[in-house]
């Protein structure tokens, strides 16, 4: 089954199962999907449903931290919820010792010397783990591995 007709039974799901929270989310992630097709006139596969469910959780992320530190605690387990409903839609996310060995095969790809060449190696990393990873830990291990 293709990814986009398992959200629609995952809606279908979720409402008879009257479970709010993954009903809104999955109705979001569908608009989110419907908006990019529309503006691109395109046809979304299953790799780019993939990416947009990662922006979308990917914005998810960074409200909770916005709703943490605001002590916004109504918002931060309906987030955290989001998140989870989220990632069953992504493949499985890689550890953070994956993620560092991918980087340093990567380093050694490009023949990175210094942060510099930050940008050859994100070039190779950001399509091998999309959706497997969150950007920004790739960068910080990326920047940590150049320094």
């Amino acid at each position: 089954m293709d990814l986009k007709q398992r959200l629609i039974n995952d809606f279908k799901d979720a409402m008879k199962n009257k479970d709010v929270i993954a009903k809104q989310t999955v109705t979001m992630v569908r608009a989110a999907i419907l908006f990019y097709e529309k503006n691109n006139k395109t046809e979304l596969d299953d790799a780019g449903i993939i990416d947009v469910i990662a922006s979308e959780l990917k914005k998810r992320r960074e409200s909770l931290i916005e709703f943490q530190k605001a002590n916004r605690d109504d918002l931060v387990s309906q987030t955290e919820e989001e998140i989870k409903v989220l990632m069953k839609y992504l493949p499985a996310q890689l550890s953070d010792e994956e993620i560092e060995s991918h980087v340093i095969d990567a380093i050694k790809t490009a023949n990175a010397q210094s942060v510099k060449d930050m940008g050859k190696v994100m070039a190779i990393l950001m399509p091998a783990l999309k959706g497997k990873a969150d950007g920004g830990k790739i960068n910080q291990l990326v920047k940590k591995h150049l320094s």
